[in-house]
């Protein structure tokens, strides 16, 4: 078992949970029922949103009470290590979470078992029709067609602060500026930029739903300034595989591969409710999360 640590700073979680959380798994506590009760958190990353409903049913198909949020990323860390939280989705690791986490602590546990995806990665895109650029060294040459912009996400991502503390030094972009603003305003701007053809330049990552949905690339990385792939973890509080140990078994049994992730991120855009997402993706795949539970 390999064990994580947060290391964010100390703050009154329940507070947090209540200000800052989105409960939206719609089901109510049930007294004297502990044993069977499950708390989830999540990021707003689509990736995670994906992971935490879709086994926020699986686990009601097993008669647990989930009580599912959503968070910011630092707050998903600092509830797990808290057990304000039972499970949180997601960790990037070794490398992009690595602010958040650190090895051989005993406060947040991510089992070498409890990888959901293999082979994550960040980077600068662009669409395919910026034929002229290759690396991200070019985008000097696209100062004045970006307006000295790269679209980022929102501030507290760990790929921002690696983005703007690390690769654009490194390939001389100090003169640009990167934008945050959220997941979904990055998505809006580069479809709108996308129509028109215009030159745009975005973090993104791989899994990711773009990648189906518009031609894009990375930007080459030479010097691998945002580092190697990443693989994908969800997180449990300490503790939680003894009193729960069919929850960290089954968990544990589930993985994904690029067919499965892209039918799953491909949902989240041609219906509009996670929990229909969920559902219809478990009904597509009924063999393979039976055999994540009777494995």
């Amino acid at each position: 078992m390999k064990k994580m640590s947060a290391f964010m700073t100390t703050a009154a979680l329940t507070t947090v949970l209540v200000a800052c959380g989105e409960n939206e798994s719609g089901s109510e506590s049930v007294e004297g029922s502990d044993s069977k009760e499950i708390s989830l958190g999540h990021t707003t990353y689509t990736e995670a949103t994906a992971f935490a409903h879709l086994w926020t049913q699986i686990l009601e198909e097993q008669g647990y009470d989930v009580t599912l949020n959503s968070f910011e990323k630092a707050f998903i860390f600092e509830g797990v290590a808290g057990a304000d939280l039972d499970v949180g989705f997601v960790a990037w690791l070794p490398f992009t979470d690595d602010a958040y986490v650190q090895k051989d602590s005993e406060e947040i546990e991510i089992q070498e078992e409890a990888v959901l995806y293999e082979e994550a990665t960040l980077g600068i895109a662009v669409p395919t029709y910026m034929e002229d650029i290759h690396t991200i060294a070019d985008l000097q040459d696209y100062y004045d067609e970006l307006d000295g912009t790269i679209t980022g996400i929102d501030p507290g991502a760990a790929m921002m602060g690696i983005t703007e503390d690390e690769v654009m030094p490194h390939y001389g972009l100090d003169e640009f500026t990167l934008s945050s603003s959220s997941e979904v305003a990055m998505v809006q701007q580069l479809d709108s930029a996308y129509q028109n053809e215009e030159p745009i330049a975005v973090t993104l990552w791989n899994p990711h739903w773009t990648f189906a949905e518009y031609d894009l690339k990375y930007l080459e990385d030479p010097d691998d300034t945002f580092g190697e792939p990443d693989d994908i973890y969800y997180m449990a509080r300490n503790g939680l595989s003894e009193e729960h140990p069919e929850v960290v078994e089954w968990m544990n049994n589930s993985y994904f591969d690029d067919e499965t992730i892209s039918e799953l991120l491909a949902l989240q855009q041609e219906l509009d409710n996670e929990a229909e997402v969920a559902a219809t993706w478990i009904e597509e795949n009924r063999d393979l999360v039976d055999s994540w539970i009777n494995e």
